[in-house]
C-alpha cells in the first residue's frame, strides 16, 4: 500500500482550498450583482450630501458600501428552508433585504430628485438581475425575460411620476396614499400567486 503523492504549496501562498482563497473567490463572484448592489445602497445614502458630511457618516457609508458588496448577489437555488435561525434566513433572503434596506435609507436621507431616478433604475436593474424566478438557473424553462424587465420598468415610470404629483399638503392627501398602498398589496398578492402557480 503506497501512499499518494503529497501536496506542497510555496511558501507564502494560499492552497486552493485554503479559507482564504474560498472568501477570496466568493467575493470576487458575480460581479455584476454585486455592483449593481453597491451602486445601490450608496445612492441611497445621497452620495452628493455625504462628501460634505462629518467623517463618522462618510465611515458608515463606506461600511454600508462593504456591506452591499457581501450581500448583493444573487441566491439561484431552490427555495429549501435549512434553518430557522434568522442569521441563516437573512443570509439566504438578503437580495431581498438589500433592496428593503436601501429604500428605508433612501426614504430618511431625501435625495434630490435627480439622484431618486438614479436610485429607482439602479433598484429595478439590480431586481431584475437578481431575480431567481426570471434570470436564475432555477427559472422555469421558456418564461417569457422580456415581460418582467417591461412590467417592472413601467411600474417604476409610474411610481416616479406620481410620486410628484403635488398632493402632499392638500386636505385630501390621504386618498391617494390609501390608494396607493391598496394597489402595493394588491400587486404584492398576484406577484406570489403567480409564483405559486407558474405558468404551464
Amino acid at each position: 500500500m503506497t501512499a499518494g503523492p503529497a501536496r506542497t504549496t510555496r511558501p507564502g501562498t494560499a492552497s486552493a482550498d485554503s479559507p482564504v482563497t474560498r472568501l477570496l473567490t466568493r467575493l470576487t463572484s458575480r460581479v455584476t450583482d454585486r455592483l449593481l448592489g453597491t451602486a445601490l445602497a450608496v445612492a441611497a445614502c445621497d452620495p452628493p450630501a455625504a462628501l460634505h458630511a462629518s467623517s463618522p457618516v462618510r465611515m458608515l457609508v463606506v461600511a454600508v458600501a462593504v456591506a452591499a458588496w457581501w450581500a448583493a448577489p444573487m441566491v439561484d437555488a431552490r427555495p429549501v428552508l435549512t434553518s430557522t435561525r434568522w442569521r441563516v434566513v437573512a443570509a439566504r433572503r438578503r437580495t431581498t433585504l438589500l433592496p428593503a434596506a436601501a429604500i428605508v435609507v433612501a426614504s430618511f436621507t431625501g435625495p434630490p430628485f435627480w439622484l431618486v431616478v438614479c436610485f429607482a433604475a439602479l433598484l429595478l436593474a439590480y431586481l431584475l438581475v437578481t431575480d431567481p424566478w426570471s434570470a436564475g438557473v432555477t427559472a422555469p424553462a421558456g418564461y417569457p425575460r422580456a415581460v418582467p424587465a417591461l412590467t417592472a420598468a413601467a411600474a417604476t415610470a409610474v411610481v416616479l411620476f406620481v410620486a410628484q404629483a403635488p398632493v402632499a399638503g392638500t386636505s385630501w392627501a390621504r386618498l391617494p396614499a390609501s390608494l396607493a398602498v391598496a394597489a402595493t398589496m394588491v400587486c404584492l398578492w398576484l406577484a406570489l400567486r403567480a409564483r405559486r402557480r407558474p405558468p404551464g
